[in-house]
């Protein structure tokens, strides 16, 4: 039957999550390009560093509360989704602020990133320094769609590829996040939470029968 497995079902294994891996991934990226490209002094510095980390932050502590607590479990999940659709806002402003492309999605670069499945900030870095010489040695430039786009005989800047990659690990992370919530949304209704596998062992502790009496003397 539905809910009949443990009072407190395992929990807290979180970096096995996608979307925690890619967050925790979209995050080492933003610290560094941060560090690179925002004045250390502004505070547009720390809110994309922050949102960054309270995706990975709370999707964490999201897998660690669903032992005891679904709803909470779905509330933080939903955090990290908001905190990194804010840290999409901050690198789209960045783009636009510096006439620069953003990729649109049939951008082959975009597919590239994916495929190549980094693992690290020097991973994505390494896809960056790639990415810039061979769309230079190619004359492929920018193909973004911007007002002001790359022309065809000027690599892509490094701001360029690196906040639209950036861009690239965000959508995943969001995207693998939105089936989390749904999928931890199926389960909730489906097996209830914490109250409801409590109410449940109680139930069945109440009906079980009582203990044979042990000692006594022997016939």
């Amino acid at each position: 039957m539905p809910g009949a497995g443990p009072l407190i079902p395992a929990h807290g294994g979180y970096r096995k999550l996608k979307s925690f891996q890619v967050a925790q991934l979209a995050y080492d990226v933003t610290v560094r390009f941060c560090d690179r490209y925002i004045d250390k002094r502004s505070r547009t510095h720390d809110q994309m560093v922050q949102a960054a980390r309270s995706g990975v932050q709370n999707i964490a502590e999201g897998s660690q509360a669903s032992g005891t607590s679904k709803k909470m479990e779905i509330k933080l999940t939903n955090v990290a989704r908001a905190s990194l659709e804010e840290l999409r806002l901050d690198y789209q402003d960045f783009l636009r602020h510096r006439r620069l492309p953003l990729w649109p999605d049939p951008d082959p670069r975009r597919q590239e990133l994916i495929d190549r499945r980094p693992r690290t900030a020097d991973d994505f870095a390494a896809w960056v320094r790639e990415g810039r010489l061979e769309s230079g040695r190619s004359g492929l430039g920018g193909r973004g769609t911007s007002s002001t786009p790359s022309t065809s005989s000027t690599p892509p800047s490094y701001p360029e590829t690196s906040a639209n990659g950036a861009l690239v690990l965000i959508k995943v992370a969001c995207a693998l996040l939105d089936r989390q919530v749904a999928s931890q949304a199926g389960a909730f209704e489906r097996e209830g939470g914490f109250t409801e596998r409590l109410y449940r062992a109680r139930s069945q502790a109440r009906r079980a029968p009582p203990p044979a009496p042990s000692g006594g003397r022997q016939p």
